[in-house]
């Protein structure tokens, strides 16, 4: 799919928008595909995906962060819950860094023999348990820079994987994104999950709330107007099925891959809080 990367609204609240100038009215720089991926779900699309910009006005100033990035963003239809998308990333990037390993010994590229080799099932890590091993349990309080590197020191140690998976957020933690699903056991919960990959987070992503009501619950919760959403909460009206995605910064998984110290590397013409030129 392409999508337009001017809009009316931001698709995770308005702290990490770019606004512009839109004719007679004000506009944004899209964050994510993400209110049209679900559309489309709702239209009939069982399985969409996009690889283009996004942009986010985050005052990042790490290795690992851009203003402007590429981003795969995914949405898949009919799904029983969480392990059902799990289950599908790990294929995903399996099979994407079995191609590129075999793409770069085929070219002799001296890359070649440091590409991981991901063994699925990754190991799921309970947010809960991350923040014992961080000495705060219970503090429910979102993860740093230091804070996921210490947990990836942590479950490679336990574990014995460089990939694994943190899940259960607390929707205190992952409170501006409105359209993630609660647990039904227990709604302090949500059902999203990052994908880390040595102390880096590389995917997000997670069950999406399908019902109308509970949506518009969701984004009153997160202090948004329903009424700021028409289009968006109109595919929702009339039934859309149980549905959810993830992204993938494209250009912190190249990061990864190539063993670059700085995502800037990544990429041709990076853009951050102060690189406006060239």
């Amino acid at each position: 799919m392409e999508t337009p990367k001017i809009l009316r609204q931001g698709a995770e609240g308005g702290a990490t928008l770019f606004p512009v100038e839109y004719f007679e009215t004000r506009a944004y720089l899209a964050q994510s595909p993400q209110l049209y991926k679900q559309m489309l779900i709702g239209a009939g699309f069982e399985r969409v995906f996009e690889i283009a910009p996004a942009f986010r006005a985050e005052p990042s100033d790490t290795v690992r962060h851009l203003t402007e990035f590429t981003s795969l963003d995914a949405e898949v239809g009919y799904i029983d819950g969480a392990e059902d998308l799990r289950r599908l990333v790990e294929e995903l990037l399996t099979d994407t860094l079995s191609f590129v390993r075999q793409d770069l010994a085929e070219r002799e590229n001296p890359l070649a023999p440091g590409i991981p080799e991901p063994k699925p099932p990754f190991p799921r890590i309970p947010f809960a348990r991350c923040e014992e091993w961080l000495g705060r349990a219970g503090a429910e309080q979102d993860l740093g820079t230091e804070d996921e590197r210490a947990i990836g020191e942590r479950a490679i140690r336990e574990f014995g994987s460089s990939f694994y998976f943190l899940i259960d957020f607390p929707t205190a933690v992952k409170s501006h994104t409105f359209y993630a699903q609660r647990q039904e056991a227990d709604p302090r919960l949500t059902g999203y999950f990052d994908l880390d990959y040595r102390g880096l987070e590389i995917m997000s992503g997670g069950p999406r709330e399908h019902r109308f009501d509970r949506l518009v619950e969701n984004l009153r919760t997160a202090g948004l107007d329903p009424a700021g959403f028409p289009s968006y909460l109109e595919a929702f009206r009339f039934g859309i099925p149980p549905h959810g995605g993830w992204a993938i910064g494209i250009d912190r998984l190249v990061q990864v891959l190539a063993g670059l110290s700085n995502i800037r590397e990544a990429r041709l013409f990076p853009r951050d809080r102060y690189r406006l030129d060239p």
